[in-house]
């Protein structure tokens, strides 16, 4: 039925997608949070001996069976199901650059802590802040007023004095592990080159990935893209897992409950990132992550008796202002990117996602995940 308020409806529709972008930033916020703090429990407090690949994997699985469950919902009208899945596969090429990015990213970091401290580590890593706006204005053609500039800023160095005393803390732990021949400059030369790359890789990444779901010709929705980035991370962590050759505990091995909530929430993850920036754009995701560091050491600090100092707690209200003063920045600061076409209306597109972040659609994955694990 045609809507007869045409005026109505345009008014209603920011607000609609503010409303929804306030959620998707919430929930990737909170999810990011409940990541971190599970992971320290698993970890540091129950010790479990998992591998982080074989975690990553399944949360792919997890993010293969839940866009295809979407996908299969909105088959175009001129495909049958399983022509249109392998229409996907076959323009996922795109894609499979972004997989291999993340993967070269993961490698990096290895090399990166390996040669330096995690302390230099931290400090060179908030840096992804400013690449991401770097690469935004530069590859999507944005400008940021000098206000959002400087809470960017802020940010960086907000995160960077909060993270500090964990990473102190870190370095004296692992310090009597550590040979005379990582001391040299040479070697501090290479980790601090390879966590750089891994700085400039996120940050262009983020953007490439935005300009995918947004500006992309190819008339692919998000579920499609995550669809394609699962299917190409695949391979990349079957690699990883087989050159670590089982570690320990062997395939699979030291799994539990909270191993398997893990994967959960990653998947999660993957999917609240895609939505992130298809509201909003890759800086206001990176808000969202970096407010959850606060929120989690908080929670961290209260449930699992984390540090808290009080250098920590001036840093989180240097955190939360920024990110205020980003947000609430009247400036007008980037150009619109056309939107690529799709087959759906806005109204069915929002009700996916809105199911997507329900508690119901979060039980179906759970259960869909569940059976995989059990095959």
């Amino acid at each position: 039925m045609a809507d007869k308020n045409p005026k109505k409806r345009a008014r209603m529709s920011p607000c609609i997608l503010n409303r929804t972008k306030l959620i998707v930033l919430t929930v990737l916020c909170l999810q990011n949070s409940l990541f971190t703090v599970l992971r320290r429990y698993s970890q540091g407090i129950l010790k479990e001996t998992y591998s982080k690949y074989e975690v990553l994997l399944l949360a792919e699985a997890i993010k293969i069976v839940f866009s295809a469950y979407f996908i299969s919902k909105n088959i175009p009208p001129d495909y049958k199901t399983i022509e249109w899945f392998r229409h996907i596969t076959r323009k996922s090429g795109k894609m499979l650059v972004l997989a291999a990015f993340y993967g070269i990213m993961n490698i990096l970091s290895f090399v990166a802590l390996r040669y330096i401290s995690a302390s230099t580590f931290t400090i060179i890593a908030q840096c992804k802040i400013m690449t991401t706006a770097a690469f935004s204005s530069l590859v999507l053609g944005r400008s940021y007023s000098w206000a959002r500039w400087r809470s960017l800023v802020q940010l960086m160095l907000g995160v960077l004095l909060f993270s500090t005393p964990t990473s102190k803390s870190t370095d004296v732990a692992t310090s009597e592990n550590e040979s005379d021949a990582h001391s040299s400059s040479m070697y501090t030369v290479i980790g601090i080159g390879a966590v750089a790359i891994e700085v400039t890789l996120s940050g262009f990444s983020s953007i490439y990935f935005e300009k995918m779901i947004k500006t992309e010709k190819e008339n692919f929705d998000i579920w499609c893209r995550n669809f394609q980035l699962a299917l190409g991370s695949f391979p990349i962590y079957i690699g990883f897992i087989l050159y670590n050759g089982g570690e320990e505990v062997g395939y699979f091995g030291g799994w539990s409950q909270v191993t398997f909530l893990l994967a959960i929430l990653g998947a999660c993850g993957g999917l609240l990132v895609a939505l992130s920036i298809k509201h909003g754009d890759s800086i206001l995701k990176t808000l969202a992550v970096t407010g959850s560091i606060v929120l989690s050491a908080f929670t961290d600090h209260y449930l699992l008796h984390g540090p808290l100092t009080g250098t920590m707690v001036i840093a989180a209200a240097l955190v939360v202002l920024a990110i205020c003063n980003y947000t609430f920045d009247s400036t007008p600061v980037e150009k619109e990117l056309p939107m690529a076409q799709n087959n759906q209306t806005d109204e069915q597109i929002q009700e996916e996602e809105m199911v997507a972040l329900s508690p119901k659609s979060m039980l179906f994955t759970a259960q869909s995940s569940k059976s995989d694990l059990d095959e």
